[in-house]
């Protein structure tokens, strides 16, 4: 770790009742807690230690929510924390806007973007939002009734969003809470055009599942995080949860924004009139964008239809950046289940090319995750049968698991890193149907700096984790059909 600074100095915030000093040192941010407010008994001593930041490129800046080399107090639990603020990142590119600003985001719940929009609209500047149909109305409109069929999942995202807007904790959502948190209400207050991909007269695009805002046709921030607290800041019913491990672009670029913009424009149409989703969308080439003075940029968007040659898909243009490989991988995705990008991955196993993987607890070891292929064996569905076409090394890695996380986190991330020179990444699982069904998009960075905060959070990542086959998933594979076939 380098040298941060040969001053100290100290700072205080009060944060749930306790007193916290912040202290900088030669090399590291530590913070203490020294107390509760109310006087109760001093809390364990614990430390945050901030690591050196590294250099960021002018034109493509890279954030992560989790992040060891930045630090934020976080808005809505106000907790003091290690990462960078997502939430901030998109609101700061929000705020430069003179003409336009134009959002496709898979979900948008946090008030503090949907304030910012409105009052780039109230000055003047065209806005113009798209989001996932699900997520189309707020949640307060739900009745009685439909709040009693919600899933458990969606038990669990409703009691979150009423003690997100719920601020004075009386249990109920007066208007004046909902004006002031609920981003939807807040768009619809402001009557900021807002369309779902339902707009093209069909049920909706297997998912809108973009993350991105252009800015003035010159600016675009992009990744792998959706706007909402459970994405950048965390859980409000788990106190631990810092959002899921996600990571945020900003790049400066007419060249590059441009090709968002022809992507929003393509779903956006006339104001939902023309409206094209998903396979409706006529089939985009990647098409290259170079950043002077050393960086290069390939973007495609899906879905590609199946009647096209894979290789022409999103997929296949990460598996043609795999092929380059000529050091190393290095892979943090949420969701790995295309066969054929395991396949590709095992030829440079094959060449002797070193590959980490990491993928998200809830879905490295589901019976279709490739992460079992490249761990060399194969589980079956709950109907006793195996993945079609499925191929399980020969030769598998030892060095594919999952990270261990604060409660309540995912593994979002849905990026790749290839010699330390090439980051691969987007709002595209690794999976068919984000390459065939869905609104997605892919850019293939070549910027070593750029690389470099990647293999950084890869890192971080990778340090503690859980490495191979945990016990739970050996004793299936002794079970009767469980047998590797």
């Amino acid at each position: 770790m380098g040298l941060l600074s040969t001053r100290v100095f100290t700072h205080k915030w009060r944060l749930g009742g306790f007193v916290v000093i912040g202290v900088l040192l030669l090399g590291g941010f530590t913070v203490w807690r020294r107390g509760s407010a109310q006087g109760a008994a001093p809390q364990t001593s614990s430390a945050l230690s901030l690591r050196t930041p590294l250099p960021q490129d002018p034109q493509i800046q890279a954030f992560f929510n989790q992040s060891e080399a930045a630090t934020y107090t976080e808005p809505y639990r106000q907790q003091f924390r290690l990462g960078d603020d997502l939430e901030q990142v998109v609101v700061n590119a929000i705020q430069t806007a003179k003409t336009s600003v134009d959002v496709a985001a898979h979900e948008l719940n946090l008030p503090r973007i949907a304030l910012a929009l409105k009052e780039r609209h109230q000055a003047g500047v065209r806005v113009r939002v798209i989001v996932e149909n699900t997520y189309r109305e707020s949640l307060s409109q739900l009745t009685a009734r439909q709040i009693q069929e919600l899933d458990e999942r969606g038990q669990k995202k409703y009691q979150d969003y009423v003690q997100w807007i719920d601020q004075n904790q009386d249990g109920q959502l007066a208007p004046e809470e909902t004006a002031a948190r609920d981003a939807m209400m807040i768009l619809q207050a402001a009557k900021i055009p807002l369309l779902d991909d339902t707009a093209d007269g069909s049920k909706g695009s297997d998912l809108m599942h973009h993350k991105f805002v252009v800015i003035d046709g010159r600016t675009l921030v992009v990744g792998s995080a959706n706007f909402t607290w459970s994405d950048i800041h965390g859980d409000f019913s788990t106190v631990e949860s810092r959002g899921n491990a996600n990571h945020l672009l900003k790049i400066s670029s007419p060249q590059v924004a441009k090709l968002f913009s022809q992507e929003f424009d393509l779903m956006w149409g006339q104001g939902g009139k023309t409206s094209r989703f998903g396979l409706k969308k006529p089939y985009r080439a990647a098409q290259a964008a170079s950043l002077a003075p050393h960086s290069q940029i390939a973007v495609q968007f899906s879905p590609t239809s199946k009647k096209l040659p894979w290789q022409q898909s999103v997929n296949g243009l990460i598996a043609h950046q795999l092929s380059q490989a000529k050091q190393s991988i290095q892979l943090a995705l949420f969701v790995f289940s295309d066969q054929q990008l395991s396949n590709a991955l095992e030829r440079k196993h094959q060449q002797g090319i070193p590959i980490q993987a990491l993928i998200d607890p809830g879905f490295a070891y589901r019976d279709y995750s490739e992460a079992l292929d490249l761990m060399g064996v194969a589980l079956p569905n709950n109907r006793c049968r195996y993945e079609p076409n499925n191929r399980p090394w020969s030769k598998p890695l030892t060095t594919v698991g999952i990270p261990q996380l604060p409660a309540g986190d995912l593994l979002h991330h849905k990026f790749g890193v290839i010699d330390g020179q090439v980051v691969v990444t987007g709002s595209q699982n690794w999976s068919e149907a984000a390459n065939g069904s869905n609104d997605e998009n892919l850019l293939v960075i070549r910027n070593a700096t750029v690389a470099a905060h990647f293999q950084r959070e890869f890192e971080r990542l990778y340090n503690g984790a859980i490495l191979g086959l945990p016990a739970t998933v050996q004793a299936k594979m002794q079970q009767g059909c469980g047998q590797t076939p």
